[in-house]
């Protein structure tokens, strides 16, 4: 029997044909021998295929080697550059230097050597130090004039109605914009929507007949939180229509906690950004009562008690949530400023300054969109900035802005880096304005206008759509963008032609107008739904007129068969004879005297067999009944 051998099979058959050297058991040969027969076999693959090599070979590291280089290389970047040297000295240079770690490294055809070199311009210090400097001042200018970008090149006019608008919002997309006004009224934009005219898709009243003071869309844009005058607040959708209404609460309950709702007027209004469902409410009664939008506003959610310092209630006129929706901040009517967080307790405020602003009305209170800084505008004529770490001391104050509204604005640009605030028109001034305030600094950047003889109430910059929304005294929104850095929003409106109503130009048949044509052939005119409904009601048949009351018989249901019953019951026997109505009955009677005496028919004939002697003749003279009468008895004739 042959004996079984397991080898290594190679290329060259003749050299491998020796006896084996294993065993049954052993697989391959010595070890040996396997690394001659791989060096070998690679070789002559090499030589075959013309490659130098399969692949990059494993790098072997020398500890000692590496230390001296980094220590090369840590001498060469404390030393001075060397800006005057030659290029090919530095290249030599980094060529020797690279040359061992990247000859395995590098990939297709060497450079050649002929290569033109590139010329270097030497420089000094002090050039390269001004250039520097330079650089710097054009990076700072070209922060500036970002941080104080106004996008106010171009702006238009959207009319509300004839008053002042005190309340305006622009939904989180900046899709919709919504305003209202003490005229009661609440005008929808839809920006996308609007050509050049600038109309209002839809106004509404919410609220009857109380003026609308504050509206905010949801950080959705689904839900509109409207606060009136009145003692319940409103949440519409994006068309206006109704879908919640707070609960009224009990006027004649002390305690405000224990009523379901407010019991004065409202002030101001607030959506949660980050709770879509969740809104906050302000009322004269001293309370901010936050609500949940699938409660269907039967009962508030968590309330607060706003409180002087003296004990007395204060009314929060100004309210807002932080960035997290976390704190609210309120400012009250006695001056002070109140942060509440409700993660720690609802009973007494986490930060509070009593003396901030003079004891009067607050007009606005707003946090920074990074939420460390805090703007207050009060009807003293003040706006203050503070910082909401330490509510010590104002960091800034700027004075002498007129404020004839309570809804009157103060807020932060989308950068923070400007405060921006509505003032009034006083008296002598042609027109409000809007201030832009430098944060740092407090400096005046820019004063816009506002249209001639109109005050400046409501703000609002938004951040997407880099525009400037302001609400007037005389009822117009005016918009200040820029047609580079403004983006969608009246922008589309502006450049879209005012679509015209389209008239039919084809004529189907030729019209001939006469005005003395026939009435068979008159074409009538088309008329109003008000004239034809008062033509419909001169109709009796249209207007189901009752039947008339019956009067002398002429006319009237039975004016053909006479006014009366009897005369109505001879027509219906078949009489041939009319009864006239308005002849004597003892006349009508006697006519038939002669002819019933002559000619008997209804009377004579019954009594002519019982009674030959008529009895009708009675107390006559000549009658022998009376004649045994005594006088007093007798009849008189």
């Amino acid at each position: 029997m042959k004996k079984i051998t397991f080898g290594k099979i190679s290329s060259n058959f003749g050299q491998n044909a020796s006896a084996p050297t294993g065993t049954i058991g052993t697989f391959g040969p010595p070890k040996a021998i396997e690394v001659l027969e791989d060096d070998r076999e690679a070789q002559q693959v090499k030589e075959v295929m013309g490659i130098t090599s399969f692949g990059k070979k494993a790098k072997s590291f020398d500890i000692q080697e590496m230390m001296s280089q980094v220590k090369a290389t840590a001498r060469e970047v404390t030393k001075k550059p060397l800006e005057d040297k030659p290029l090919e000295e530095s290249s030599s240079e980094d060529d020797d230097s690279s040359e061992g770690e990247s000859d395995g490294d590098l990939i297709g055809p060497p450079i050649p050597s002929t290569m033109p070199e590139k010329p270097v311009k030497s420089t000094k210090k002090s050039v390269e130090d001004s250039d520097a400097d330079e650089d710097d001042d054009d990076d700072d200018s070209e922060v500036e004039e970002d941080e104080h970008f106004l996008p106010v090149s171009e702006n238009t006019t959207m009319r509300h109605g004839l008053k002042a608008v005190t309340a305006l919002t622009v939904d989180h997309s900046g899709a919709r914009l919504a305003s209202g006004s003490v005229d009661y009224d609440v005008s929808f934009w839809d920006f996308a929507g609007m050509d050049s005219s600038l109309r209002s898709f839809r106004t509404l009243q919410p609220c009857e007949n109380h003026p609308i003071r504050h509206l905010h869309y949801s950080s959705t844009g689904d839900l509109l939180l409207v606060i009136s005058g009145a003692r319940q607040a409103k949440v519409v959708d994006r068309d206006g229509f109704e879908k919640l209404e707070t609960v009224k609460g009990d006027m004649y309950i002390t305690d405000m906690a224990r009523t379901k709702g407010h019991t004065a007027a409202l002030l101001a209004g607030q959506f949660n950004p980050c709770v879509k469902e969740e809104f906050l409410t302000t009322s004269s009664d001293g309370t901010v009562r936050t609500w949940d939008f699938y409660q269907e506003g039967k009962q508030h959610k968590q309330i607060i008690k706003c409180r002087a310092q003296n004990g007395l209630k204060a009314s929060p006129t100004a309210v807002a949530y932080n960035r997290d929706g976390k704190v609210i901040a309120c400012g009250c009517a006695d001056g002070s400023v109140q942060l509440w967080d409700f993660r720690k307790s609802s009973v007494a405020p986490a930060a509070q300054l009593r003396r901030a602003h003079q004891p009067v009305e607050m007009t606005a209170i707003n946090f920074s969109h990074v939420g460390d800084h805090l703007v207050t505008r009060s009807m003293d004529e003040t706006l203050k900035l503070w910082d909401v770490r330490s509510l010590k001391a104002h960091l800034n104050q700027i004075g002498g802005l007129f404020a004839r509204y309570d809804t009157t604005d103060a807020i932060f640009s989308p950068n923070d880096a400007m405060v921006v605030t509505a003032v009034s028109m006083q008296k002598g001034e042609k027109h409000g304005r809007v201030n832009v305030y430098d944060r740092k600094t407090f400096g005046l950047v820019k004063s816009l206008p506002v249209s001639d003889g109109s005050h400046a109430i409501r703000v609002n910059w938004h951040a997407k759509l880099n525009q400037i929304f302001i609400g007037g005294g005389d009822g117009h929104v005016k918009c200040y963008y820029d047609p580079k850095k403004s983006l969608r929003g009246v922008t589309l409106c502006v450049v879209k032609s005012h679509r015209k109503a389209q008239h039919s130009e084809v004529v189907s048949g030729q019209q001939v107008i006469t005005p003395h044509a026939l009435p068979l052939f008159r074409q009538e005119r088309r008329k109003t739904s008000r004239k034809q409904m008062e033509k419909d009601r001169l109709d009796p048949v249209k207007s189901k007129r009752p039947d008339l009351p019956i009067t002398s018989g002429q006319g009237g249901r039975v004016a053909s068969s006479g006014g009366t019953l009897s005369s109505y019951v001879i027509r219906n026997l078949g009489l041939s004879k009319r009864v006239n109505d308005d002849q004597d009955p003892r006349e009508a009677i006697l006519k038939f005297a002669k002819e019933a005496e002559e000619n008997p028919y209804w009377i004579a004939p019954a009594y002519a067999k019982t009674q030959p002697k008529p009895v009708l003749d009675m107390g006559t003279e000549g009658s022998g009944e009376d004649d045994g009468e005594p006088q007093e008895k007798r009849s008189k004739q």
